[in-house]
C-alpha cells in the first residue's frame, strides 16, 4: 500500500445498511448513472465503493436473484451536497434490477468501504487508464485532481464509448475502431510512457487490462495504483470472498484495497471477476 496515511485514502463508513433515495437516472449509451440522496454518510474517498440493493424486488423473482448486493465503486460525490453516483451496466440480475430504478424509487446503500487512491508521490502527472465500467472511480479521482490527470479510456465500441461523457477531455481507444484509437487502451499507456515524462498511472477496468497495465508499469519502473474486482458478498471482511495473493500474503479487497499499488500484486487477474 501506498506510504501516504491510510486515514486521507479511506472514509469509514456508518455502521449498517440505510435505505436512500434515487433523485435522478440517466443513460450514457448502455452505461446506466444513478444520483443516490444520502444524507447520512461522510464523503466517500475516490476509489472506495458501496454495497448496493434495491428496497424492492430484491431476493425473489426467478431462481431468487439477485440475493446479494452488488459492490459498485461510486462515480462521483459532488461537494456541498448529500449526494453519491453510481455507473454501471445491466450484465445480470443485480444490475438488471439496478438499472431500472427511477427518480422517487429507493435502495439500501452501505459503505463507502475499503481504501481508495492515493496522489502521486512527487505532486507530479497522474494517468488515469480506464475500461468500461472501470472509469467509474477514475472519474472521482480526475474530479479531486483536477484537469491535469490525464485519462485514457478504452471501450467495446462506439456506443459504449459514450459513457466517456463522465469526465474531462479524454483520449479514446475502442477494440473496433468505431470511436478514437482503433485498438487497446494499454497501446494509449504505452505511448504515453515511452513520450519521456513522468507520471503516476491509475487504472480500473477488466483483469486482463489491469495484468498489462501492471506488467508495463513493472517493465519501466513506473509507479501504479489498481483497483481490482474479485467475488465479494459482504463488503467488510466477513466472507473472505474478495481475498487476493500480493507479495505480502493474501489481503481482502474489501478492506485492504479495492485500490493497491501494482508492485504488490503477482498478477491483476484476480479469482472471481472473470477473465
Amino acid at each position: 500500500m501506498s506510504a501516504v496515511a491510510e486515514g486521507s485514502r479511506r472514509t469509514l463508513a456508518p455502521l449498517g445498511r440505510r435505505r436512500v433515495s434515487v433523485t435522478r437516472r440517466c443513460s450514457y449509451g448502455p452505461y446506466v448513472v444513478i444520483h443516490c440522496h444520502d444524507e447520512s454518510a461522510p464523503a466517500p474517498r475516490p476509489g472506495q465503493f458501496y454495497m448496493l440493493a434495491s428496497a424492492e424486488r430484491w431476493g425473489g423473482g426467478e431462481g431468487e436473484r439477485p440475493y446479494l448486493p452488488r459492490a459498485l465503486s461510486f462515480l462521483r460525490a459532488p461537494a456541498g451536497t448529500d449526494e453519491v453516483h453510481f455507473f454501471f451496466e445491466d450484465v445480470g440480475p443485480g444490475t438488471a434490477r439496478l438499472s431500472e430504478l427511477e427518480a422517487g424509487e429507493e435502495l439500501w446503500l452501505a459503505g463507502p468501504f475499503g481504501v481508495g487512491f492515493a496522489p502521486p508521490s512527487d505532486g507530479g502527472r497522474a494517468l488515469l487508464v480506464g475500461g468500461g465500467v472501470g472509469i467509474a472511480p477514475l472519474a472521482a479521482w480526475q474530479d479531486e485532481l483536477g484537469l491535469d490527470a490525464d485519462a485514457l479510456l478504452g471501450f467495446r465500441d462506439a456506443q459504449h464509448a459514450e459513457g466517456a461523457a463522465v469526465m474531462a477531455a479524454a483520449q479514446l481507444a475502442t477494440d473496433d475502431g468505431s470511436a478514437g484509437h482503433h485498438g487497446l487502451v494499454t497501446e494509449l499507456l504505452a505511448a504515453e510512457l515511452d513520450g519521456g515524462e513522468e507520471a503516476t498511472v491509475y487504472a480500473c477496468g477488466p483483469p486482463r487490462m489491469l495484468e498489462a497495465v501492471r506488467v508495463m508499469c513493472s517493465e519501466r519502473a513506473v509507479p501504479a495504483q489498481l483497483a481490482l474486482e474479485s467475488g465479494m458478498a459482504c463488503g467488510f471482511g466477513a466472507c473472505f470472498g474478495c481475498v487476493v495473493a500480493t507479495r505480502e500474503g493474501y489481503k481482502r479487497l474489501c478492506l485492504d484495497g479495492p485500490v493497491l499499488d501494482a508492485a504488490e500484486l503477482l498478477t491483476a487477474l484476480t479469482p472471481g471477476a472473470g477473465h
